[in-house]
């Protein structure tokens, strides 16, 4: 099919408007819960919490956070080779619905069991984790496939595509996290799963406007909705993937330590074996082969950038709550409410950092992907050195001026945008044909790293402390640690970009 020219939206394809709206109230939905996580998980048992310590939460969350960018790799094959992106999208809506209403039953019930509280709560986050595999990837890749590989407009729609993703993260913290602070747990996670239903109906009821992408392989090019046969496929998956997540809850309890570690690192072994496989054999030919290795040496750095910057909802979620003055007059502005200034930073920025790339294009001046990667590494850096002397403020337990929190997402936000719809353009860009999402979920899975080594940065660096002697303030660790990847990334971006055969 021939790209999209229409311009109706924007100077954009009129589908960018639905897939904005849509992945707007997704991203609602998952930012909601993932600002009230550690604070719930901290929160004492007669609250509706579980009153973990601080480290184990950070555990907790980083595993979710890992894993909800593991599963995309499942969907975006499946998507790839049997179900077609839009019926996957569907699937993980309706499923990542359940999951919310499912976490806001585990905080209503105060007065049950402590372990029954806990399956419920787990149950949730799997099923989460399962439906975010089908979505995350899958409308990205629709996304990318309105314009063709050189189309000039292609990074700016990614980069108005990931202002709708900052759209629904900043309304979410001031919805979902302050009924979930100030009200009760559970109206917060239910506000999450109410955007994901929207966000899902708005799929359906705009769906027509993709035409035929995304559909089932195979399926004729004149229909642009799909046949109640495949919504009878969808409930089936989203059945099965509930019903296998209190399969696992309940059957995983009586299985040996020993024997479920051995079955995570089969399950593991395999899982990177097919997807290593199915590479190799959708990729030919030297220029296919290059253009992937750009994306795996990227997909690295990719790492180290999420492990720092997800700490907003870890050690930077404490550091609000515990060592910032959130006081405005009588009113007390929620902990998780900060982690909606990176959402309204990137409303702010994302149209001046869109104009900027298309700017420097037309004068033949835009760094290539890998160096703005580099760009965007040292301001990471740079925004942990911001964090560190606010952390050294805050020693004895001084409350902070709140601006120093504002500075720092602003830093991490410009880093972001030199980073994160640049790498989801270039994966659209570099893949190969026939596995776009494939790799995209590859891309996912280097967050997923990213996600849950940030979950362990705090950990880390205590133990480094005892096995050294001697201090390691973990925001000081992370700022060396990405100043050096960003070095690296200006030494080697000339040769990655010889690697990429053409593609900008």
């Amino acid at each position: 099919m021939a790209k999209d020219k229409n311009t109706a939206f924007f100077g954009h394809p009129v589908a960018l408007s639905s897939l904005f709206a849509t992945e707007m109230w997704e991203r609602f939905s998952y930012y909601g819960m993932r600002a009230l996580l550690v604070l719930f998980l901290t929160a004492t048992y007669a609250t509706g919490g579980f009153g973990m310590s601080e480290l184990e939460a950070f555990t907790v969350y980083g595993i979710f956070t890992g894993l909800v960018y593991v599963t995309p790799i499942i969907g975006g094959i499946l998507a790839d080779k049997i179900l077609g992106q839009r019926k996957a999208i569907y699937i993980g809506g309706i499923t990542m619905a359940i999951g919310q209403f499912i976490l806001a039953a585990s905080s209503m019930a105060v007065d049950a069991d402590l372990e029954w509280r806990r399956m419920i709560f787990y149950a949730g986050l799997g099923i989460l984790i399962l439906g975010n595999g089908f979505f995350k990837p899958n409308i990205s890749t629709i996304v990318g496939d309105l314009y063709d590989n050189n189309d000039p407009r292609k990074d700016s729609g990614f980069t108005i595509f990931y202002m709708g993703i900052n759209l629904g993260a900043f309304l979410s913290p001031w919805i979902a996290g302050t009924l979930g602070e100030q009200v009760a747990w559970h109206w917060g996670f239910i506000a999450a799963g109410t955007g994901m239903v929207i966000g899902t109906i708005w799929f359906f009821v705009r769906s027509h406007v993709l035409e035929n992408r995304g559909m089932p392989p195979k399926v004729k090019a004149t229909r642009n909705r799909l046949a109640i046969k495949d919504w009878g496929s969808i409930l089936f998956y989203v059945a099965v993937m509930v019903g296998a997540v209190y399969a696992f809850i309940f059957g995983w309890g009586a299985i040996p330590e020993k024997i479920g570690d051995w079955i995570i690192n089969i399950v593991a072994a395999i899982g990177v074996g097919y997807l290593l496989v199915s590479i190799f054999k959708g990729t030919k030919g030297k220029t296919e082969w290059s253009r992937v290795g750009v994306i795996f040496i990227l997909a690295v750095a990719n790492i180290f950038f999420w492990s720092g910057f997800e700490q907003a909802g870890s050690t930077f979620n404490i550091f609000a709550r515990d060592n910032t003055n959130r006081m405005i007059g009588n009113i007390e502005i929620a902990a998780s409410a900060f982690q909606s200034i990176n959402a309204v930073a990137i409303l702010i920025f994302a149209p001046l950092f869109s104009f900027l790339w298309t700017w420097l294009d037309k004068r033949r001046a835009n760094p290539n992907t890998p160096a703005k990667f580099a760009i965007g590494m040292l301001l990471m850096s740079i925004g942990f050195v911001v964090m560190a002397i606010a952390s050294g403020f805050a020693d004895g337990g001084s409350l902070v001026s709140p601006l120093w929190l504002v500075l720092v997402y602003i830093i991490h936000t410009w880093g972001e945008l030199c980073l994160s719809p640049i790498g989801l353009s270039m994966v659209t860009k570099l893949s190969p044909p026939k596995l776009v999402s494939t790799m995209m979920g590859v891309w996912m899975g280097s967050f997923a790293i990213g996600n849950f080594v940030a979950s362990q940065m705090k950990a880390i660096s205590i133990k480094l402390e005892s096995a050294l002697g001697m201090e390691i303030q973990v925001f000081w660790f992370i700022a060396i640690e990405t100043f050096f990847v960003a070095l690296i990334l200006f030494a080697i971006s000339p040769f990655l970009g010889k690697m990429m055969k053409g593609i900008k």
